[in-house]
């Protein structure tokens, strides 16, 4: 087929497929379920533009971020076709890494003990790879990989400075449960006052820049006032430790002193 150069890009379904990274088979069957508009039909040959494109790429991130294809498909169905683009958009926001995250390291066991100054210790591994922290490299049982270096450096630190492997782990989940408890209420209240107007505006095209500029300036700032209230409220409860500490023992210098 001849194509105008002044008309839009258009895509055979071979095309369509290798670009959204996917099989030609799952590009028939998204179509087929009507998560993508159909082609315009020349003959018996297909032709997709870039809004099939980027529905597709977002159907993708989507699945692979660990939803059902039933979920997927009620949430793209009815969308408007730009919307997708718009989508991937924020994704690649929620996906840029934190500035202070770091790539995942590689270490070897010992490598990995060293940071806290502690014997090897294989079970304590497999618990940090249970929470997600590190993962085996390859199957290879003497190297993994510090899927959260920050974290694991972290709490290596804290090791060194005297606390047991086992204590800081068990830590891990106390504070993953209380942040996300603190990371829900804060998206609650962002989508109540910003993103739920907006989808009652009907997803303005106008709207979208200040919609993704907002979710990208919220991150660091939910950051920033969570660790400063995290610190105001660990030097009270320094506080509070070291007044207990301080009158348990006044109050054993006073009994000794009692009794002779």
């Amino acid at each position: 087929m001849s194509r105008d150069a002044s008309a839009v890009e258009e895509f055979t379904v071979d095309e369509l497929a290798a670009r959204a990274q996917m099989t030609v088979r799952n590009v028939r069957a998204y179509a087929g379920r009507g998560l993508i508009a159909a082609p315009r039909l020349e003959g018996r040959t297909g032709y997709y533009t870039l809004e099939h494109l980027q529905r597709l790429q977002l159907i993708r991130q989507l699945v692979d971020r660990g939803y059902t294809l039933a979920a997927v498909e009620k949430a793209v169905s009815g969308a408007p076709s730009a919307a997708a683009g718009h989508a991937l958009d924020l994704i690649s926001v929620l996906d840029l890494p934190n500035d202070d995250a770091g790539a995942a390291e590689v270490l070897t066991r010992d490598g990995l003990a060293a940071l806290a100054g502690v014997e090897r210790n294989d079970a304590l591994i497999d618990s940090m790879q249970e929470f997600g922290l590190v993962e085996w490299v390859d199957g290879d049982r003497d190297v993994v990989r510090l899927l959260e270096p920050v974290v694991v450096r972290t709490g290596a630190a804290a090791v060194a400075i005297g606390l047991a492997p086992e204590t800081v782990i068990a830590l891990f989940p106390i504070l993953k449960s209380r942040l996300r408890e603190i990371a829900d209420a804060f998206v609650s209240e962002v989508s109540a006052e910003i993103i739920q107007p907006f989808v009652d505006a009907g997803l303005p095209e106008d709207e979208w820049p200040r919609i993704l500029q907002t979710i990208e300036s919220l991150l660091p700032i939910a950051s920033q006032v969570t660790l400063g209230i995290f610190r105001s409220q660990f030097r009270e409860a320094i506080d509070t430790e070291v007044g207990q500490q301080l009158s348990a023992l006044s109050e054993a210098t006073q009994k000794a002193s009692d009794k002779r």
